[in-house]
């Protein structure tokens, strides 16, 4: 298990949603979202402004598609969200995502927009496997935001974090 402690006592896990195939001669880093992937990037995001998910700090991967599906998230949630974008979060590892998350003492909620496999192994070290195979069986979906809040620990609790909620398109 993954300790972080609050700030933030909310963290959002967001991958990013579904992605066209590379054209020739385009790099993975440049990808946009293909016509499923910008439906469900705006689902996502009414679904979490309709619970009032709303993250004080948003941060993405500056890939094409993680911009788009955080453009999504600002339009449905808030306006004034301006995203934070970090380079490290494309191809970053578990350590990356953890030590950025970590980071962020001055906001009581962040969003993270990343990508898979990190976010299912970010999922994973918060919660634990049990409490994610239950909730994901099939894996982290594109467009899937999970929704913890700190809860400390305890005697006989494994994790400090707890899922809420897990939103899909």
């Amino acid at each position: 298990m993954t300790t972080i402690t609050p700030p933030p006592s909310r963290i959002y896990l967001l991958r990013h949603a579904k992605s066209g195939w590379a054209e020739p001669g385009q790099h993975d880093f440049e990808r946009p979202l293909d016509n499923q992937g910008f439906a469900e990037a705006e689902i996502v995001a009414d679904k979490a402004a309709d619970r009032s998910y709303l993250p004080e700090t948003v941060i993405s991967s500056t890939a094409v598609r993680c911009r788009q599906t955080a453009e999504a998230i600002r339009r449905a949630v808030s306006e004034m969200i301006e995203p934070i974008y970090i380079d490290e979060l494309y191809n970053g590892s578990l350590g990356t995502y953890l030590a950025i998350l970590e980071g962020q003492k001055e906001s009581q909620s962040v969003m993270l927009i990343g990508h898979n496999p990190t976010m299912e192994e970010l999922l994973e070290a918060l919660i634990g496997s049990d409490q994610m195979i239950a909730t994901i069986p099939g894996g982290y979906p594109p467009a899937g935001l999970a929704v913890l809040d700190y809860r400390g620990f305890s005697a006989g609790t494994a994790a400090a974090w707890t899922l809420v909620d897990f939103l899909t398109a």
